[in-house]
């Protein structure tokens, strides 16, 4: 089986001509010529980048979703082909009825009929991994029941293996192949998979994200009922919308494209910035609008995070950026770790310079956040900085953000509408907002550890002592350690008294 599908994948790279990613490396350049002859089924005619994605079309579903991830990592990838793998749609058939049914009686161990009211045989939706069927709880609630396809874990296994064996290849042979590690890409893109194949993960996710949002005045999302929920089942409310890539439909509903297209990106910041968890997948088959003009999201396999530490690291950066302190943001890789510490700062300061200083010239409607992370991020690659995970799956969905938004108002001031948010996250970071903030987190777990440190103090100041004293000064010694110890107990308690009097005052 993985024997006859390597077959097909060799014949799928010649067919479409992609061992030019391979015979590009001096030693093997010499084969193109006698191989463009011989194989007179090549189809070369076209761009590189284009025969790459027809390829992963033509291989299959799996393949596809590789080339989506692929598109994502643009501090790797040429831009040529960054580009064309982000026309691939996972349209992808469904499977067949039968099977989504034995499924479900597999998971449930009873007949479907036991389980819901009724179920909807007939598919709604149809990805890669998975499926969506429509279906009524016994109690009349309506749901919609996500099915992970049969045997893909099996597909998957062999397909990233074999993915593997192209990756050592590409890295050994191609020019480029080292510089964009292709062995890590796979890595990645194996971990989300297996992310995306466990229905309880995703419904854990959804369920954060709805708890996030519990207003709902700007996003919808739907509830897990969890009772119905397994690894490989996920069972949630049935939402209702418009896909919002129906303009025209939107428009003749009479939503406010305008606003909608801000109230997008108010939303992605709000998850990033107030909650450090955000949908990662924010592309237009996600996401439905509802006639009032509320977002729906939809598929939550994929989400990222952020942590205090990289919320700290990009508010700091943004801080110096629009102070233009390109020599604070040098630093700030430097100190953090992500750039080499033999780095020169001068050097660096020039190169981000060099990206950020043009766009303080134009009008904020002319500069795309995209295009300026794409260039740091390029400039990254040039002095050797490790490209944060986290980081690029926010520069994805941030992509994805700024496209659907021009698509929905070609007039979106994308820094406009994002700059109250940033301007409100960073004075929650750093000064005394951030100072009380950080301050009120963490005042109860103080008001418990402050009265046991007087005790836990002089203990440990006694047994120093009778370890290190001579046995003639020992008392004398004790002595001094227990009157500095007692002023350290006296400030200690003033410090405890202050923290439990701000506890008390934020709390009420």
């Amino acid at each position: 089986m993985r024997f006859l599908r390597l077959l097909k994948i060799i014949f799928v790279v010649l067919r479409f001509g992609l061992d030019e990613f391979l015979l590009a490396h001096e030693k093997t350049s010499w084969l193109r010529h006698p191989l463009n002859w011989l194989l007179f089924f090549r189809n070369t005619s076209r761009p590189r980048a284009e025969r790459l994605r027809l390829a992963l079309e033509t291989l299959g579903p799996i393949f596809v979703k590789f080339g989506q991830l692929l598109s994502t990592r643009r501090d790797l990838m040429p831009i040529d082909i960054a580009d064309e793998l982000a026309k691939l749609q996972d349209q992808v058939p469904p499977f067949p009825s039968a099977q989504a049914v034995a499924l479900l009686e597999a998971a449930y161990g009873k007949p479907l009929r036991g389980v819901f009211a009724e179920f909807d045989e007939t598919p709604v939706a149809s990805a890669s991994v998975a499926q969506v069927h429509f279906a009524t709880l016994p109690d009349g609630r309506k749901a919609a029941v996500k099915i992970i396809r049969p045997g893909i874990s099996r597909v998957i296994g062999h397909d990233v293996a074999l993915l593997q064996i192209c990756a050592a290849l590409i890295e050994r042979w191609w020019e480029d192949g080292k510089r964009l590690k292709p062995k890590l890409v796979v890595a990645e893109f194996e971990k989300y998979l297996h992310d995306e194949l466990d229905m309880m993960r995703e419904a854990a996710n959804a369920s954060q994200l709805r708890r996030n949002f519990a207003d709902a005045k700007l996003l919808l999302v739907p509830e897990v009922y969890w009772d119905w929920c397994s690894d490989q089942v996920m069972v949630m409310e049935r939402m209702h919308g418009m896909p919002i890539s129906n303009i025209a439909g939107l428009r003749t509903a009479g939503v406010d494209l305008s606003k909608l297209a801000c109230n997008g990106v108010e939303i992605f910041y709000t998850q990033v910035f107030r909650d450090g968890f955000f949908h990662a997948d924010m592309h237009p088959g996600n996401i439905l609008v509802t006639r009032d003009g509320r977002y729906v999201a939809m598929d939550f396999g994929i989400v990222g995070t952020l942590t205090v530490t990289d919320k700290n690291y990009l508010a700091q950066n943004f801080i110096a950026f629009f102070n233009r302190d390109y020599k604070r943001v040098a630093e700030l890789h430097i100190e953090s770790g992500w750039a080499p510490a033999e780095t020169r700062v001068d050097e660096f300061e020039a190169a981000i310079r060099s990206v950020c200083e043009p766009i303080f010239d134009k009008p904020l409607r002319d500069v795309s956040f995209g295009k300026v992370l794409l260039r740091l991020f390029q400039t990254s690659r040039r002095f050797g900085i490790e490209v944060q995970p986290q980081l690029v799956l926010l520069q994805k969905t941030l992509l994805n953000i700024e496209g659907l938004g021009l698509q929905l108002d070609p007039e979106l001031d994308l820094w406009k509408t994002a700059k109250p948010w940033l301007e409100r996250w960073m004075s929650e970071q750093v000064g005394w907002r951030g100072f009380l903030k950080a301050l009120r987190a963490e005042a109860p777990r103080y008001a418990t550890l402050l009265p046991q440190l007087p005790r836990l103090l002089h203990q440990r100041l006694n047994d120093n002592v009778a370890a290190q004293a001579a046995p003639l000064m020992l008392e004398l010694l004790i002595q001094q350690k227990k009157r500095n110890a007692w002023l350290m107990v006296i400030a200690l308690m003033l410090g405890a008294a202050l923290v439990f009097a701000a506890y008390v005052y934020f709390i009420q």
